[in-house]
């Protein structure tokens, strides 16, 4: 039979392990390049813009700025999101669900 308390134990263990990711996430950084290094993005892991390094040579071209900053971006934004994803599998595989009785 399920004891509720294994529930509840579950429950907090999992609310533990959901704030040292947050805390760990804030910790990391998560850089980005894009133009061959022309333009350079940095978020922290919450996902947050903290840095931003356009090379003078880039400037002259408004256009050619746009898209390598567009393409910095989104790829950041990307690996932020697969970061997350992949930290997630990992508490989950950790939380041990099946060893509950």
């Amino acid at each position: 039979m399920f004891d509720p308390k294994d529930l509840q134990n579950l429950l907090g263990t999992m609310q533990e392990q959901v704030q040292e990711m947050e805390q760990k996430a804030e910790k990391k950084v998560i850089q980005t390049k894009s133009g061959g290094g022309l333009v350079d993005v940095k978020f922290n892991g919450k996902g947050e813009l903290i840095d931003i390094y356009i090379d003078d040579e880039i400037l002259q071209d408004k256009q050619a700025l746009q898209l390598l900053l567009i393409s910095a971006i989104n790829e950041g934004y990307k690996q932020i999101e697969n970061e997350k994803k992949d930290g997630i599998i990992e508490q989950v595989k950790n939380l041990n669900l099946f060893n509950y009785k």
